[in-house]
C-alpha cells in the first residue's frame, strides 16, 4: 500500500494540473484565441531549453544506439498501422479521419508529459532514452501524416513538394533544433554561460505546469458531443498495447539497461499527445474525433499510468522479459 501510495503522489500533480486548466477553462470560458501565445511559448519558448538540457551533459555515445530507436520506432509504426486501419474500418475508407485516428493510438504525450514525470519518477539516467523515444517517435509521425494526407489529396501538392515540406518541418521544428544543439554540446562538452545557462532552467521548469495546464483548457473548451465508437478501441491501443508491445520488442533484442527499457514503456503508456487536436485542427479533419481521444485517454491513463509506474517502481515488471 505504502508503494501505491508514493505512486500516486508522483502522478496526482500532473493530472492535478491537467483538472486545474479543465475546472477554469470550463468555468471561465475566456476566449479560445487567447492559449495561442501560451502554446507559442511552450512549443518555442519553453520545451526547447528542457531537451537541451536533457542532452547537453550526456556522453554522446548514449545516444547512439541504433538498436534501441529501431525497437522503439518499430512499436509505434506497428500501434499506428494498427489504429489507421481500425480508423478506416470504422470510417468506412475514409483516410485522412483515419490518418488522425492512427495517430491517436500511436503518439504519447512524450513532449508535454514524458520529461517530468520520467526524470521524476526514474531519475536522470532516464533521459537519454526518452529524447531518443521524443525524437525519433516525432520524426516518424511527422513524416507520415504529411505524406498520407498529401496521398488522400487533403494537400494538393506534388510528392516531391510534399516530400520537401515534411523535411523542412522535420528540420526546422524547434525540438529537433535544441536536440541538435544539445548533441553538439555534449559532443564539445560545451558549458553555457552563467546567465544563459539560469535563463534555460527556468524556463525548462516552466513547460511542464504550462503544458499540463494548456492541455485541461483546450479539452474544456471542446466539449465531446458523443462518443465515435473506435475511440475505446484506439484508447486501449495506446495505453495498454502501446506499452507492452514496447516491453516485448526491446526484450526480444535485449542487452538494455533496466532503465532505458522502462522508460521506453512508461512514454508508451502515456496518454495521447495535445498535438493530436493541433493536427486536426491544421488538416481540419476529425476535430471531434480528436478531442474525443484525447479526453477519454487522458481520463483512463490516471489509472493505467499509474498500473505501470506501479509494476515498473516495485519490480513487479522484469526489465527483460526474455531474460
Amino acid at each position: 500500500m505504502a508503494d501505491l501510495a508514493n505512486i500516486a503522489n508522483l502522478v496526482a500533480p500532473f493530472f492535478g494540473l491537467i483538472l486545474l486548466g479543465f475546472v477554469i477553462g470550463w468555468r471561465k470560458r475566456l476566449p479560445e484565441s487567447g492559449l495561442i501565445w501560451l502554446q507559442f511559448f511552450l512549443i518555442y519558448v519553453a520545451l526547447p531549453p528542457l531537451f537541451y538540457r536533457l542532452i547537453a551533459d550526456k556522453p554522446v555515445t548514449e545516444l547512439a544506439n541504433g538498436r534501441f530507436i529501431l525497437a522503439t520506432t518499430l512499436s509505434t509504426l506497428l500501434v499506428f498501422l494498427l489504429s489507421l486501419a481500425i480508423g478506416l474500418r470504422a470510417t468506412r475508407g475514409d483516410l485522412p479521419q483515419a490518418v488522425m485516428q492512427g495517430v491517436a493510438g500511436s503518439y504519447s504525450n512524450i513532449g508535454y508529459m514524458g520529461p517530468p514525470l520520467l526524470l521524476a519518477a526514474l531519475g536522470a539516467e532516464a533521459s537519454a532514452p526518452l529524447v531518443l523515444v521524443f525524437v525519433f517517435d516525432s520524426l516518424l509521425l511527422f513524416s507520415l501524416i504529411p505524406f498520407l494526407m498529401a496521398l488522400a489529396g487533403v494537400e494538393k501538392k506534388s510528392p516531391l513538394d510534399t516530400a520537401r515540406r515534411v523535411v523542412w518541418q522535420v528540420a526546422t521544428h524547434p525540438f529537433n533544433i535544441a536536440t541538435l544543439l544539445g548533441v553538439l554540446a555534449a559532443w564539445t562538452h560545451f558549458e553555457l554561460p552563467t546567465a544563459l545557462d539560469k535563463m534555460t532552467l527556468w524556463l525548462s521548469q516552466a513547460a511542464a505546469p504550462c503544458a499540463l495546464f494548456l492541455l485541461g483548457v483546450t479539452v474544456a473548451l471542446r466539449p465531446m458531443r458523443r462518443l465515435p465508437v473506435e475511440v475505446p478501441v484506439l484508447v486501449a491501443i495506446k495505453l495498454l498495447l502501446h506499452p507492452l508491445l514496447v516491453w516485448v520488442v526491446l526484450s526480444a533484442i535485449g542487452s538494455f539497461p533496466d532503465v532505458w527499457i522502462y522508460t521506453a514503456v512508461i512514454m508508451a503508456a502515456l496518454p495521447p499527445a495535445l498535438n493530436i487536436f493541433v493536427i486536426s485542427t491544421q488538416y481540419k479533419v476529425g476535430i471531434e474525433r480528436a478531442s474525443a481521444c484525447i479526453l477519454v485517454g487522458t481520463i483512463i491513463s490516471m489509472v493505467s499510468l499509474t498500473g505501470f509506474l506501479w509494476l515498473v517502481k516495485t519490480g513487479r515488471m522484469a526489465a527483460d522479459l526474455f531474460p
